[in-house]
């Protein structure tokens, strides 16, 4: 008979918000009843969760390191606090980060917090095609800096090598696990980490080509009071709960359907999302661009984009994916952080606006445009449900008038994601 647990077993932390999705979906898929909160939840809250997992879903990706590092261990804080036995810091499969951070800076706060000397980094996620091998990261074929994140406005990936990026955001020596110790299996595996752990290493880059590798480094990580990677990291950590009895029967039940009207928000420049928006155009759907010139100049853009929605007979996409180039050409006229905010101010400012005219159904492409529109929509907690696409689930605020979202990745999804989501959405679980 297995033992049900009064408390949560793994407290999460993710470092944007369609990055905590992700991570949730796949905690559902290994049978573990998972709640997601946009950041740290409330006493009142707190007190009605159920949950064998919960994520905090910040929005510290991009923010300074300290602020990151900050937010972070608030969030550890209130998941010890709540019994948590594992910690799990989940960041973007892809690595997003720079020099500056901020995977390093708070991978190394949460490992002195929670008194430890060792963990793990391993972004990969094999069923979306980020694999690493001699601590290289691919995407599909390509190396990490070919694979067009090298042209991301925000965090440009242009170092493949994952120790050598690590190193350069942590103080703490940064090893690798290679490959032939995580194919040799658990014990040889283990062996690998007590071995890296007595050189000093503090946090190592571990390879993954497959699931079986990530079920591998999930049980011979199970007792490690912190992991860090990407979502994939965390489909061995279930079983390990499962066979020391502490994990209940559970089953994704279907979300219950939500009624009303429905949109499509996209602030993304990631080569998927670029492909999600052209897919849409091409069908002959109707589609609007934002232009964030047009909304540092003071135009009406939110109120065009509200009219444009009213006045269409279908489904509207409101986007504000461009090339790199165009971004680029955005960025020298504006700021990096200031094109972003004002992009991300603007969608959660539509977002509100559709919501108060009977919109009730959202997906919305990328983790910092996902960061932005649920803070504007009020969105305090999340029922994770089924899976749309590989690291995207269904989801429904937690609210007296719910909510059905989907929280994209800017580089998940296959071309035809946007009507997928929509067409889940509107059925509630498939």
């Amino acid at each position: 008979m297995t033992t049900v647990n009064a408390r949560p077993l793994l407290g999460c932390i993710a470092d944007d918000f369609t990055g905590a999705t992700d991570l949730a979906n796949m905690l559902v898929r290994g049978g573990m009843r998972t709640v997601q909160s946009i950041g740290i939840p409330s006493r009142e809250v707190a007190a009605g969760l159920d949950a064998d997992a919960i994520v905090i879903a910040l929005k510290s990706r991009t923010t300074p390191a300290a602020e990151a590092v900050e937010q972070s261990l608030a969030a550890l804080a209130w998941l010890r606090e709540q019994g948590c036995e594992q910690i799990f810091f989940k960041y973007c499969s892809t690595f997003d980060s720079t020099a500056a951070g901020n995977i390093g800076q708070v991978s190394e706060a949460l490992l002195k917090a929670l008194g430890s000397d060792f963990t793990l980094a391993c972004p990969a996620f094999p069923e979306n095609g980020r694999t690493i091998f001699r601590g290289h990261l691919f995407v599909q074929d390509q190396l990490l800096s070919e694979s067009g994140m090298q042209h991301h406005p925000l965090t440009p990936m242009v170092d493949a090598n994952l120790v050598r990026v690590l190193q350069s955001q942590t103080q703490l020596p940064v090893g690798l696990l290679r490959y032939d110790s995580v194919a040799a299996g658990v014990e040889a595996t283990r062996n690998k980490i007590a071995e890296l752990r007595a050189q000093g290493v503090g946090i190592a880059i571990a390879d993954a080509l497959s699931d079986q590798d990530l079920y591998t480094l999930g049980s011979a990580c199970a007792d490690l009071p912190l992991l860090t990677g990407g979502s994939g990291l965390a489909l061995g950590l279930p079983d390990n709960f499962r066979r020391a009895g502490k994990l209940r029967d559970f089953d994704v039940a279907s979300l219950p359907v939500v009624g009303g009207g429905e949109v499509v928000l996209a602030g993304s420049a990631s080569v998927a999302t670029l492909g999600q928006v052209a897919a849409w155009r091409e069908a002959g759907r109707p589609a609007l661009r934002i232009d964030p010139l047009a909304v540092a100049a003071g135009e009406p853009v939110v109120e065009q984009a509200l009219a444009f929605a009213r006045d269409s007979a279908q489904t509207v996409l409101i986007y504000a994916t461009s090339t790199p180039d165009e971004v680029k050409a955005v960025q020298q006229q504006l700021g990096v952080e200031r094109a972003g905010a004002l992009v991300e101010d603007a969608l959660g400012e539509i977002a509100r606006g559709l919501r108060d005219s009977g919109v009730r159904r959202f997906v919305i492409a990328g983790g910092e445009t996902s960061g932005a529109v649920v803070k504007a929509l009020g969105v305090n907690l999340l029922q994770i449900g089924a899976q749309i696409d590989p690291g995207v689930p269904a989801t429904i605020s937690s609210s007296a008038e719910p909510l059905a979202l989907a929280l994209k990745s800017g580089n998940f999804g296959g071309r035809d994601f946007f009507a997928k989501a929509l067409a889940q959405l509107a059925g509630g679980a498939q």
